[in-house]
């Protein structure tokens, strides 16, 4: 589930601060948050546009429905392209690296890591929202105004621009993935997708520990989530 994502991406986040290359609490509270948004990138292969009374209506993933049409439009034809849902989005090893790579080429200029830093703080917001007083962050405009909001702000902080962004999107979504890879649904044997289209049958792999929202997920999510704010409090303190 989306908050079990985000707050496993939060954790890990908080745990990598002793060898993140920020500085100060503000660079600290972007890392992990960067981290919580990367880690539903992933399930950026679900979405569309379903119709109801003449009325367009956003339909997929939590981060898919994010920013409404935009993302859910987007997110379709990402998913068409990565072969559906736990495809080539959850790829063990292309998925990192091709995450990571578009979040290097966006850091090289100022509005596309704008663009991106928005996203993943975006993605973080609509994740936790359960810890978030109010519902403005689960809204298009309210969530919009907030994550590019956030996103400036850091940007504004940081003249040098945000040379981390690479880092934390890839290690959000190798989070993500594990975590997909626990489940009984599991995800796609590395380069799986790849080779389908060279004309091999595709397989999963699958630790199989649970199903996706049981309650052992549920209690993995507090835990983390628990951590992360442990974590980044300690560092805020004595770093």
């Amino acid at each position: 589930m989306a908050h079990s994502h985000a707050c496993t991406g939060l954790a890990a986040g908080a745990a990598t601060l002793p060898l993140a290359p920020v500085h100060g609490p503000l660079g600290a509270v972007a890392w992990v948050a960067a981290w919580g948004g990367a880690a539903l990138l992933p399930d950026f292969d679900q979405g569309g546009i379903s119709w109801k009374r003449a009325l367009p209506r956003a339909t997929g993933s939590t981060v898919a429905q994010m920013w409404g049409p935009l993302t859910t439009t987007a997110a379709a034809a990402v998913g068409r392209l990565a072969g559906g849902h736990r495809w080539g989005t959850h790829d063990p090893l292309l998925a990192p690296l091709l995450f990571g790579a578009l979040a290097w080429a966006a850091a090289m200029h100022p509005w596309t890591s704008l663009a991106v830093l928005a996203f993943v703080t975006g993605a973080a917001l609509r994740g936790c929202h359960f810890v978030i007083p109010g519902r403005a962050e689960t809204t298009v405009l309210g969530n919009l105004l907030l994550s590019f909001g956030a996103a400036w702000w850091v940007l504004h902080r940081a003249p040098a621009g945000v040379p981390w962004l690479p880092w934390a999107v890839a290690g959000g979504v190798l989070v993500h993935v594990l975590g997909d890879w626990l489940t009984v649904g599991g995800v796609p044997r590395p380069l799986a997708v790849p080779a389908a289209l060279l004309g091999a049958r595709r397989h999963r792999t699958a630790l199989g520990l649970f199903r996706t929202g049981a309650r052992v997920e549920r209690s993995i999510a507090a835990l983390a989530f628990l951590t992360a704010a442990a974590l980044l409090a300690r560092h805020l303190l004595l770093g």
